[in-house]
Formats: structure tokens, C-alpha cells, sequence
């Protein structure tokens, strides 16, 4: 409260008036006021008095001071007491300051990590001039927030909240951070929103970034997780974008919770049928099946049978040429009848094979006439042997 506040204009006025006749008295108190030479004497004194810009102050018996106003933070109360240095006089006015006093006091009371409240005054190049009460003090642009700002000017006049990154009494250099304190800020509040998170929860959020790996998906204001290529569909995805898009919102399922919730791995797949649910049932061993191949490998090639479900034909299966490498026998999206060797739900694992039971490829020449044999083999002639005519003419096409 000013000292406007505390006490009745005139009783204020009144004081200054009476103080003010005295000044022309010679007193113990003015005798005791030596200016060493190295600097201003320090002296105790009580406000007696606020006017204007100035207030007045009593050193002693018929001894006065005279200060600025604005060397408070605060209009003072009348009847205060404060320490002040004696920086100079008029006639028998003693001018006083509190300016060193401050600045010590303030000095003392600043350490890396400190934090304070400080006024932008001012701006360069590199970054924001403010004051720290007395003090002078410099933020580097790449601290004043957690992102890059082009106009600094628009924080001029602005008192901010800070941490104190280094103190140099020395050379009386203060250097200041907003940011580090906004992005403490930051992780307080994330910490609580990732409270409450479990693995094998569902959550919606919204996809903020696209790399080649995945996705990441803000599920809660300021805490983002990691939808990775390999859980965003149940088929083989290649490119994220395939599936999803920047702004797209979706339901995920949480798949777990690393360091402490900064670590967090979803799941859009997992919401999605299991299709070896049905794999027994559509694949059973001998099935002949027309699948497209996605991708090769130096030891066979991956078919797909079914959106989500693969197999895999060895190297040994594809009925190439003996130590022909399997890009030329078998390319990316080619199609390819195959058959199921064995089904592993689970390792959820296919074996395929493109030769039939005999190691003929499956639809060609040999594969045809070895099922004519097997039929003319299964019907004998009226002697109860196998007609080597009707062999011959089915062989031939007859």
C-alpha cells in the first residue's frame, strides 16, 4: 500500500513542511556524514514524507535525505526504514541512493537456477536486454521461447518469468532463460497426462508427424506416441502414408508404456479381425492357391495369400534352374499358384511350394501329363492290367 494509502494527504504534507524548516539546523546527525573517498557513506534513515517523485527522508536530528521515488519497487510507507547511500548535496538536502544497495543485495540473491522476474528493455541480434531489478540482464533468442521467434520486439515492456543459466559477478553479466522454465512447465503437465495411461488401453488422438518408420500420434494434449509401420495394418505396409495421413484422427490401442511415459507404443492393427483366425480353416495343407508375390529375398519369395496373410516359397520350391537367384524366377507382383506345405498358427508361419507332390511346377506340361498317367493308372483294361493304348493316345491328346 503507498504512503498515500496509509496515511491523510495533509498529515503527509504537513510532515514534509516541518522537515523541511529544519534543514537549516547544523546537528549531530549532519556531523556524523563523512563522503570517504572511495565511494558515498551508507546511512539508516525513517520516510518521513512522499511528494511527487520524490520522497523525504530523516537521517537524524534536523538531518535530511532526498530520493527518487523510483528507487522503490513500491511507494514507501511512512515511518519505513531503509539503508541509503549519501551520493551527494544540496545546500543542507543530503542526496541519497539505494541504486548499490539493491544491486548488492541483489547479486547476493542470484545463483544458476534462480528464478526470477525480469523486464525487457531492449533487444539486439542476438537476443533480449532486461532488467533483473538493478541489475542488467541478456536472453539469447534461442531461450525466449520453446520455439523460434522472428519479432523479439513484441516482448519489449514485457515482465517474464525466467531461470538464471550463468552469474558473472566479475564482469556483471547475467544470462537468462525462458524457455528451460517453459519446457519445465511443459513436462510437468505432460507428466500429469500421461498419468492414468496403461498399456492395452484405448485411446483416440490425432496424427501430428509422418517418418519412414511410422507415425506419431498426439493422444493427449502435449503427450505423443509412436504408431509404428509394423502395427498399422495387418497386411505388409511400406510407406506410412499408405495409411495414414497428417490431421487424421484415430482410435489406437496402447501397446506399451516406456521411461517413466515418454516412451509410448500404439496399436491400429490390434483393433482390427485377426486374420490367422481363419487361416486353418481356408489354408489346409495341400491347398492350391493363386497369391501375389510382395517381395523377394536371396533364400525365396513372400505371396500373399490374403489381405494380411503371407507365405513363403524357398528357394528350393520355385522350380528355377538350380542356382538361378530368386528375382528371376519370381519378381514383385507377379502372380503365382502355390501350394500350402505346412501352416504354423503359432509362429503364424506358411510354408509354400510351387511344385506339386511329384516336383513338378504347378500349371505346366509335366504337371498335366503326370495326372493323365495317374488316371489311366487308376482304370485297368478288361483283363484287369493297365491299357498301354489309352496311355499313350491320353498322352498325346487323342
Amino acid at each position: 500500500m503507498s504512503g498515500e494509502d496509509s496515511e491523510p494527504k495533509d498529515s503527509i504534507e504537513a510532515q514534509i513542511e516541518a522537515s523541511l524548516q529544519n534543514l537549516g539546523d547544523e546537528g549531530k546527525a549532519a556531523d556524523e556524514i563523512e563522503r570517504a573517498e572511495d565511494g558515498p557513506t551508507r546511512r539508516k534513515g525513517l520516510v518521513v514524507g512522499v511528494r511527487g517523485k520524490d520522497v523525504f527522508v530523516e537521517l537524524g536530528p534536523r538531518t535530511q535525505g532526498l530520493i527518487a521515488l523510483s528507487e522503490f519497487e513500491e511507494t514507501p510507507a511512512v515511518g519505513a526504514e531503509f539503508e541509503f547511500d549519501v551520493v551527494g548535496q544540496e545546500d543542507d538536502l543530503y542526496l541519497l541512493s539505494r541504486g548499490a544497495l539493491r544491486e548488492e543485495a541483489s547479486w547476493r540473491d542470484l545463483e544458476p537456477g534462480s528464478l526470477i522476474k525480469a523486464k525487457v528493455v531492449g533487444q539486439n541480434t542476438g537476443g533480449l536486454e532486461l532488467k533483473i531489478g538493478p541489475l542488467a540482464a541478456f536472453m539469447p533468442a534461442s531461450h525466449v521461447a520453446l520455439h523460434h521467434v522472428e519479432d523479439l520486439a513484441q516482448f519489449i515492456g514485457q515482465t517474464m518469468n525466467a531461470e538464471v543459466l550463468e552469474v558473472d559477478r566479475k564482469r556483471k553479466r547475467v544470462l537468462i532463460s525462458r524457455r528451460v522454465l517453459l519446457k519445465k512447465q511443459v513436462e510437468v503437465e505432460q507428466a500429469k497426462a500421461r498419468s492414468g495411461l496403461v498399456a492395452g488401453q484405448l485411446v483416440h488422438g490425432k496424427v501430428v508427424k509422418l517418418e519412414s518408420f511410422g507415425a506419431f500420434v498426439e493422444i493427449r494434449p502435449g503427450v505423443e506416441g509412436l504408431l509404428h509401420i509394423s502395427n498399422m495394418a495387418r497386411r505388409r505396409v511400406e510407406d506410412p502414408s499408405e495409411v495414414v495421413a497428417i490431421g487424421q484422427e484415430l482410435d489406437l490401442k496402447i501397446l506399451e508404456i516406456k521411461e517413466g511415459g515418454r516412451r509410448i507404443g500404439l496399436g491400429l492393427k490390434q483393433l482390427e479381425p485377426d486374420p490367422w483366425d481363419e487361416v486353418a480353416e481356408r489354408f489346409p495343407a495341400d491347398t492350391v492357391v493363386t497369391g501375389k508375390v510382395t517381395r523377394t529375398t536371396n533364400f525365396g519369395a513372400f505371396v500373399e495369400l490374403m489381405a494380411g496373410i503371407e507365405g513363403l516359397v524357398h528357394i528350393s520350391q520355385l522350380g528355377g534352374e538350380r542356382g538361378r537367384p530368386v528375382h528371376e524366377v519370381a519378381k514383385a507382383g507377379q502372380e503365382l499358384t502355390v501350394r500350402v506345405q505346412s501352416v504354423d498358427l503359432e509362429r503364424q508361419r506358411i510354408s509354400l511350394s510351387r511344385l506339386d507332390r511329384r516336383g513338378n511346377v504347378i500349371g505346366t506340361v509335366d504337371e498335366a501329363e503326370d495326372d493323365v498317367l495317374d488316371e489311366v493308372m487308376r482304370k485297368p483294361d478288361s483283363r484287369g492290367g493297365v491299357n498301354l493304348g489309352d496311355l499313350l493316345r491320353k498322352a498325346l491328346g487323342d
